[in-house]
This record gives C-alpha cells, structure tokens and sequence, in this order.
C-alpha cells in the first residue's frame, strides 16, 4: 500500500491543539442565544479532548458577580477554571505559556460571548503566534448580530472557523481505533431540543 499523502498543516491534530472553554457561568449562560446547544457542545468538545489527551481548560469572567462555570461542563474539567477581569483569557498567561511550552500551537476556542470574551481572545491568541480556531456552533452572543460580525472579524483577522464535530473528528484522524468509538458516540448524541 503506497505511503498517505502529508496531513494538511491548516487541520488540527490532538498533539498540537487545546481547548479553552471561555466563561461558560451560570448567571451568564442564561443570557445568551440558545444556551442549551452552547453548553451541549461545548461539553462534547471536552469529552473529546479528554478521550483524546487534548489538554482542555475553562476561564471565568468576575465568577463573584458570575458565578461559576455551569454543572453539565465542570464534570467535564480535570481542574479548576481560571478565574479573570479582563474580557480576554490573555490574563491567563500562564496557562497560555504552558500550552506553548508543551508544543500547543493551536487553540480551539468556545464559550461566551463571542463579540467580546471570545474575539478578543482570538486576536490575542493570533497576536502571540497561535494558530486559533473558534467552534462557531459553540460559541454564542445575546444578539445575533454581534454574534455574526465577531466570527466574520476573528476570520478576517486569521482566526479558522470550524464546528464541534469537524473539531472532535480533526483531533481523531482515523477510524477504527478505541478514542474513535468514543469521538463516533459524542457526534451521535442528539442535539437538545
């Protein structure tokens, strides 16, 4: 059988990638659009890294005026959220310059709000050399219309806009194997209604 071609360098791959769940609360959850489908997916993308050794992490805005990152995804971290003022995780450097250290070029961003929290992470992220993705069906606004003009500026700044799915299955490569069973069961899984 001949030799595959070379993996594309714009897909992500479960040793170069990480995931930031970003301020994903219980008093701000409620605010945006269609807070179910955010928190579904963003706790399948957690299942994922965690079946697929993609380091994962959540931030959280003020989490005394907040509150915490919501239930369904706190069983999902392996620690702590970190907590933060400002309205970009850049406050977390030391989370940030662990990944780097560890090889992590890549971000795969979710949470709230996308006009705010979540693109200027992007442009931060992209301003410190990584390459950033933004999972557009796990990231939410309470307006469409911010939501919509953030994920056209962070692309138009470099930002790859992807889906949880396409995410989960980019980590995963091929078939066949023991994290794939686990990555196939969380695309399954029906949206909440």
């Amino acid at each position: 059988m001949p030799a595959p071609l070379p993996r594309s360098p714009e897909l992500m791959n479960a040793d170069d990638t990480a995931l930031l769940v970003v301020d994903v609360q219980e008093r701000l959850a409620p605010a945006v659009r269609d807070p179910a489908r955010l928190t579904w997916n963003c706790g399948r993308l957690l299942q994922g890294a965690a079946a697929l050794g993609v380091p994962a992490a959540a931030t959280e805005q003020y989490p005394e005026k907040l509150g915490p990152t919501v239930p369904e995804l706190t069983e999902h971290l392996a620690g702590s959220a970190a907590a933060k003022l400002m309205f970009s995780c850049r406050e977390c450097g030391d989370l940030l310059s662990g990944w780097q250290s560890d090889g992590r070029e890549r971000v795969l961003l979710a949470g709230i709000e996308t006009h705010v929290c979540i693109q200027q992470t992007a442009l931060d992220l992209l301003a410190a050399g990584f390459r950033v993705y933004v999972a557009v069906d796990a990231v939410s606004s309470r307006r469409e219309v911010d939501h919509q003009t953030a994920l056209r500026r962070m692309e138009s700044a470099g930002a790859t806009l992807t889906t949880t799915e396409a995410a989960l299955f980019e980590w995963c490569v091929e078939a066949g194997t023991a994290p794939f069973k686990a990555i196939s069961a969380l695309a399954k899984q029906a949206p909440p209604e």
